[in-house]
Order: C-alpha cells, then structure tokens, then sequence
C-alpha cells in the first residue's frame, strides 16, 4: 500500500504523535521514511535582512536537532531527513511529490496560528496523496499499536471509495474491525417535503454502498459492520465514532456535492479539526 511515508514536524513536544504515529506505520508497512522541517521564511518585513537571516539560520539548526532525534528513534528504518525554506504547506506539498511519498503524516491543532494546525489542512486540501492527520499534542491519543476499530464515511464518492481501500489496508495489517457509515444528508434532503420514494432511494444507494464495502473486507479477512442514518454529517459521524470507540478514521476529501472553491469538504473539514483520533483522508 505504501512504499515511502513523508511526516512533517516542527520540532515541537505537540508533534510527538504525529512523529511516532508516522514512524509507526512507516514500521508496520515496512517503508521508507522521510521527515521534513519547513523553516517559515514569512518573517516581519520590519525586520532587516541581516537580522532575518540569523532567524533562519537559527530555526535551521533547530530543525536539524529535531531531524536527528527522530531519526534516532527508529533506527531500524531508512529514513531521509530534510530542512526547506518557504511556507510550509507549499513546501511540504513539493517535497510529497519530488520523493514519490505515498503517505503524508502531519499534526493537527484547535488554533490557526500553530505551525501545523492551519498547515495541516491545506495539505490535506491540495495533497494528491492520502493525508494521515495526527491530534496535536494530545496525551489520549491512542497509541497506533492499539488500533481496533476503524470507521469509514462514504457517501457513493470516487474519493470516499478510495479512502475504504486505505481503511481496509490500516484493518488488515492491524487486525481491525471497519464501521462503514452513510449519511442521507438532511442538510440537503429535508425529510418532511422530499417523496418518501427519493429518500427510499437514498437509503437503498447507501446500503448498496455499505454492502459492497462489506464484501471487500471479506474479502481480505477483515470483520465489519454498517450502518445507514439520516442527520447532519458531521453529527453523525461523530456520534458512530463514539459509539464504536473509532481509533482511526478514514475519509474522502470531498464528497459528491463538493464545489471547487470548497476543496476541502466542510464535513472533512469538522472532522479533521474536532476528532480526537488520527484521521487519514484521501483525494
């Protein structure tokens, strides 16, 4: 499934689960490892070139402190280290594509301002790679070793489909069960004015959908259930996340009604900045 996982760190204790989570599976997958330290060069225009200059130079050397003593962690793997100047989710993107990564592994945070908070999603916005988004800094966050069950969204999306492939991989090599999930979106099918025959349709699509991702996961040997409801999204999938105890989620970008100037769906989007368990989502 993976050959080469790239994890992006800024050297801070909050992006230890990420770091181990990348390195993890990086093990568990049996692939090469890159890790990246992007030094932002957005720095105050206020402040002069020399003095500008001593900045970067200084988070270089931080960064490299912080390359090595992951790099040490697992030193059983093959692990590339690189520091780049730019913005981070542009230089994290480039450097995805130029070493072929297959998996891109990056911390999450409740505030913008953090490095890989707002970074994060707009990587997994416009990265061509599935995205494995980490809690930042998050001392409940399982451990990947614990991973039991799986929940997988879907919602009949190329994207959505392609997000299954990759839970049913996750499940397979950790011995997982898959919770598949379809939502009939009541946030654009109002259930009291649609005919009862468009919303019958709805749920039978779902279940469809459900049934053949059950037949996948049989097909490799892994158990699973389903489920087909009706709600918000979101809601919904928070609630089966719950209910299930979910150690992973694995989810499509966009769905089916995505507009190209929301790339980033706005129920992958809640998920991604809410959920307390790593989320791997695919384009």
């Amino acid at each position: 499934m993976y050959e080469r996982v790239l994890i992006a760190t800024d050297g801070s204790p909050g992006a230890d689960g990420a770091v181990e989570y990348g390195l993890t599976v990086a093990e568990r997958f049996d692939t090469g490892v890159d890790v990246l330290y992007v030094v932002d060069t957005d720095i105050d225009p206020l402040v002069n070139r020399e003095a500008a200059e001593a900045l970067l130079e200084s988070d270089e050397t931080i960064g490299q402190r912080a390359l090595t003593q992951i790099s040490e962690r697992e030193p059983r793997l093959d692990v590339h280290q690189a520091i780049r100047r730019g913005t981070p989710y542009r230089e994290i993107l480039e450097h995805a594509d130029e070493r072929n990564v297959d998996l891109v592994v990056v911390g999450t945070s409740d505030s913008t301002t953090e490095y890989l908070g707002s970074t994060a999603e707009r990587v997994i916005t416009f990265s061509s790679v599935p995205t494995l988004a980490v809690p930042w800094g998050d001392p409940n966050t399982p451990s990947l070793e614990t991973i039991d069950d799986v929940v997988v969204p879907l919602d009949g999306s190329d994207a959505a489909d392609r997000a299954a492939e990759h839970a049913l991989a996750f499940a397979e090599l950790f011995g997982a069960t898959v919770h598949g999930l379809y939502v009939v979106d009541t946030t654009v099918y109002d259930l009291e004015d649609s005919p009862r025959s468009i919303i019958g349709l709805l749920e039978e699509g779902g279940k469809n959908t459900l049934e053949a991702l059950t037949q996948q996961a049989e097909s490799v040997q892994v158990p699973s259930t389903w489920r087909v409801t009706r709600g918000r999204p979101a809601a919904e999938i928070f609630e089966r996340i719950d209910a299930v105890g979910a150690d992973l989620i694995a989810m499509g970008t966009r769905g089916r009604s995505g507009l190209p100037e929301h790339l980033l769906g706005s129920t992958t989007r809640r998920v991604v900045r809410d959920a307390s368990c790593p989320v791997l989502s695919v384009s």
